[in-house]
């Protein structure tokens, strides 16, 4: 009779667990908190950009090209130096540094580059609208890597291996630095890092800790959705300040586009991609909380909510994907040398 009694009362609790988390997923549904789907599929239909539809070859060719310094003025700079997959995908400065070692002029931050396919626009500003053109701004801006579009061209149409590979991936196009960046959008795109927030949001009950679901509770009912929502928990473009002063709102000279909206960053792979907000001006992920709550919510959270909120945050540290540093192809006597002036 007592084991009939503990075992009802084991179905009961169970029950309750799973209602309280179904409860919990679709409180995160109506909020517009999306996951990163589960089905191969479903994650490349998501991904994919039929003005340049994935291929592996495409996928592979980016990869090089990103790794590839020889991109830069220097030769010394490349994709991954301010996108360092082996970390974050960011640079964890505060500051982009490029050619030189000058720094961004507006005082800006590298934004990772993982999971940045889910943004609806990419810089700051929002100024490009996919990673394939985004990929190319940074190649030729001074302050970065430097390199003349022209001279981009002839380094990659001088080195046989990428000449090839252009002719075979894009067979009715000439080499161009938008092929170039349609090759590097590609494999950027394939960058995403599933979490077990993405777990716990496709069913998986068990994927969250108490405290971690308690956190995404609180992350909800204070607002901080408003914003960080859909499958990148951020990506389209807010005003910033809101409903208060920003502290921190004189380093640097950047407001924003011409209607003062900033790109919202995504929280995913938050704990690893310090410093925060655009101008890279706080390493305090606490801080970084009670800040946007009082310039966005115009809200004071307690210590409790915002402890709870960088409990949640915890769940959104995803799997990278395996990424081999790749051999890069041998250069020819035609190759334009490094320039360090």
């Amino acid at each position: 009779m007592k084991i009939f009694k503990s075992a009802a009362i084991l179905t009961i609790g169970l029950a309750v667990s799973l209602s309280a988390s179904d409860a919990l997923i679709k409180k995160a549904n109506e909020a517009g908190l999306k996951p990163i789907p589960k089905e191969v599929n479903k994650l490349i239909k998501l991904i994919d950009n039929p003005k340049n539809p994935l291929t592996k070859e495409k996928v592979e060719l980016g990869r090089k090209l990103y790794f590839d310094p020889r991109l830069s003025k220097s030769g010394l700079i490349s994709c991954n130096t301010c996108h360092n997959l082996s970390i974050g995908g960011d640079d964890n400065v505060p500051v982009a540094t490029g050619h030189k070692w000058r720094h961004n002029p507006h005082h800006l931050n590298s934004p990772t580059v993982y999971n940045a396919v889910f943004n609806q626009k990419q810089f700051w500003d929002g100024r490009s609208p996919d990673l394939e053109d985004q990929a190319t701004g940074p190649i030729q801006a001074a302050p970065e890597m430097d390199m003349p579009k022209e001279v981009v061209v002839k380094v990659v149409k001088s080195i046989p291996e990428y000449k090839e590979a252009f002719e075979k991936i894009f067979p009715n196009e000439e080499i161009t630095i938008k092929t170039i960046g349609k090759a590097i959008g590609a494999f950027e795109r394939t960058l995403v890092t599933p979490s077990r927030y993405d777990d716990f949001l496709n069913g998986d009950e068990k994927a969250l800790s108490k405290a971690e679901k308690e956190g995404l509770k609180t992350f909800i009912d204070v607002g901080c959705a408003s914003c960080h929502n859909g499958v990148g928990l951020g990506g389209s473009m807010q005003p910033f300040p809101v409903a208060g002063k920003y502290k921190y709102a004189n380093l640097g000279d950047f407001k924003g586009d011409k209607n003062g909206m900033v790109k919202v960053p995504t929280l995913r792979n938050i704990l690893e991609t310090a410093p925060y907000f655009h101008n890279g001006a706080t390493y305090d992920i606490k801080e970084a909380i009670e800040i946007m709550a009082e310039t966005q919510l115009g809200r004071k959270l307690s210590k409790k909510e915002i402890d709870s909120i960088a409990t949640f945050f915890k769940a959104l540290t995803g799997k990278k994907p395996e990424i081999e540093l790749p051999v890069l192809p041998v250069e020819s006597s035609n190759t334009p040398k490094p320039n360090l002036d």
